[in-house]
């Protein structure tokens, strides 16, 4: 089912829509440009992963911009004082982090070089964790996770500290003001239809084409604020 679909079939059970808004909400998929979806054709070719299944998975991504835009512009809508209103709210949480995270994973991938042992990074995750195959170790065991989620590598903004976080849901188990410094996507979606539920194997492919510039530049950035 088209998430569109469901917001405006949602929304008009309820009947928090008059005739007009009905008519004002379903255009809205094609008027909005507040976020527009990023192109990573670029990735396609990438070893250990299927040009069949990076499509599919570009197109989700773009099915959670494309729901963003419609979240916002259709909130703008609604009386705050509604059920849809705050329903959607709840929504939101999960279509904008989906876009957000689906950016972050493709971002850093496409890597052809192993992460510099000279870098800032890679000391860090020295200090932090022990060794760097000591961090690679409880990120992959992290990944192995039983259940659909994320893998993200934070720098605590408090501290400084490096952490391997669990994200269950897109919007659901964050480090509240973390930043994220490398995204490993171990949904379903990311792998099955390649590797079945061989999930390590997918693993081992997305440890072979990170971008590791990518992931320093975050690293830099955040620590130079």
């Amino acid at each position: 089912m088209k998430k569109s679909v469901w917001f405006l079939s949602m929304l008009c059970a309820l009947g928090s829509l008059s005739a007009e808004e009905k008519v004002k909400e379903s255009s809205l998929q094609e008027k909005s440009s507040a976020y527009t979806a990023k192109d990573y054709a670029s990735l396609l070719g990438m070893k250990g992963f299927g040009d069949e299944l990076l499509k599919m998975h570009f197109q989700l991504y773009q099915g959670y911009v494309k729901n963003t835009n419609l979240l916002l512009d259709t909130l703008k809508t609604l009386d705050p004082s509604t059920y849809a209103f705050t329903a959607l709210k709840r929504r939101l949480g999960w279509e904008m982090d989906g876009m957000r995270l689906h950016e972050l994973y493709f971002d850093n991938l496409g890597g052809k070089t192993p992460i510099d042992a000279k870098s800032a990074l890679y000391k860090k995750l020295e200090a932090d964790f022990g060794s760097f195959d000591a961090w690679k170790k409880d990120f992959v065991a992290t990944g192995l996770t039983r259940g659909i989620g994320w893998v993200v590598l934070y720098k605590d903004p408090q501290s400084g500290r490096l952490i391997n976080m669990w994200i269950n849901e897109h919007d659901v188990g964050h480090l509240a003001g973390g930043a994220p410094l490398l995204v490993m996507d171990v949904f379903e979606h990311a792998y099955i239809t390649q590797y079945g539920l061989a999930k390590q194997q997918y693993i081992d492919a997305f440890f072979q084409n990170i971008r590791w510039e990518e992931a320093s530049a975050r690293f830099k950035e955040k620590k130079e604020r």
